[in-house]
């Protein structure tokens, strides 16, 4: 039987940097790393079920847009892999209603929010007050990333019954519109990218999605700590090893959880794409990765 000591499941053409990293800092530290993308997909399956191959570790990068990819996943559940990003752990995080309960149960700052079932389980509403949000609002579904199906600056209620019905099976969340502070020339809007307890906060513009790191000197004037704790405090409630945050800074010095948990984060390299994560950062993630292996991974399953 061969035994690798990292299995990497794939299927994003735009992670090929990413895997190229992981694949140098693997073999820099005698590590193998296996990877199965669509073109391998079937034969590999195969050979793990005829005790062919086998991993100590695995890391899950295909399974949420590609169904074909669920039976190595469960397999790597049954004959207990160590798991970066834990299926049923990351599955919980995609709902940013439960999500935002349990953040809310754990008393950490997010905004003003009103829960409305799916448009399928309750067509009708009762009256809702929506006095507390402010003049205006956001509409977001439960489910989904990169934007989709998020109405930003409503004002009536009547957005709020029409977006329902775009996606009549998810639950939505109603919050109140957060103005960040201004700090220096830029507003206060952060991603925070943790990875093992190594926390990586970022300036972000939420309109061109770029990144740029937050220096020690910026931290240091402008009191982001917070942004570590809060970004631990998460880690501990979801319980995954690589996600990224959103936090700002309101005018009256609150820092407040935007976007909850981003599981399955966008890894190209900022070299290549404006929008992509500073190089610097991505190196550190595989790194942290490779350390995850190392510490957690156990000898074959017979």
């Amino acid at each position: 039987m061969t035994s690798y000591d990292l299995c990497l499941a794939w299927n994003w053409e735009y992670d090929a940097d990413f895997v190229v990293l992981l694949d140098m800092s693997c073999r820099s530290r005698g590590l193998s790393l296996l990877q199965i993308t669509p073109g391998n997909l079937t034969d590999l399956l195969q050979s793990l079920v005829n005790h062919q191959v086998t991993f100590r570790a695995f890391l899950d990068r295909a399974s949420e847009t590609d169904a074909r990819f669920t039976p190595l996943v469960q397999w790597a559940r049954r004959h207990a892999i160590y798991r970066i990003n834990p299926y049923e752990q990351a599955y919980r995080t995609w709902d940013k209603a439960t999500m935002h309960l349990a953040l809310n149960n754990a008393a950490l700052p997010t905004p003003y929010t009103i829960i409305l079932p799916s448009y399928e389980e309750q067509p009708e509403l009762p009256s809702i007050d929506l006095s507390p949000l402010g003049d205006s609002f956001t509409i977001k579904p439960a489910h989904g990333s990169g934007g989709e199906g998020v109405l930003t600056e409503a004002t009536s209620i009547a957005q709020v019954l029409a977006a329902r019905q775009e996606h009549p099976t998810d639950r939505y969340l109603v919050q109140a519109h957060i103005v960040p502070a201004q700090l220096g020339s830029r507003p206060a809007w952060f991603r925070v990218i943790d990875c093992a307890g190594r926390v990586h906060p970022c300036w972000w513009d939420p309109h061109t999605h770029v990144y740029t790191p937050v220096t020690f000197t910026e931290e240091s004037r402008y009191c982001l700590s917070p942004l570590h704790d809060l970004t631990a405090s998460i880690a501990r409630l979801c319980g995954l090893d690589l996600f990224s945050t959103e936090i700002s800074l309101t005018p009256n010095c609150l820092f407040v959880i935007i976007d909850y948990v981003n599981d399955q984060i966008d890894l190209r390299l900022q070299s290549k794409t404006m929008d992509g994560v500073p190089d610097e950062i991505v190196h550190d993630i595989v790194e942290s990765l490779v350390e995850l292996v190392e510490t957690h991974s156990s000898p074959s399953p017979s």
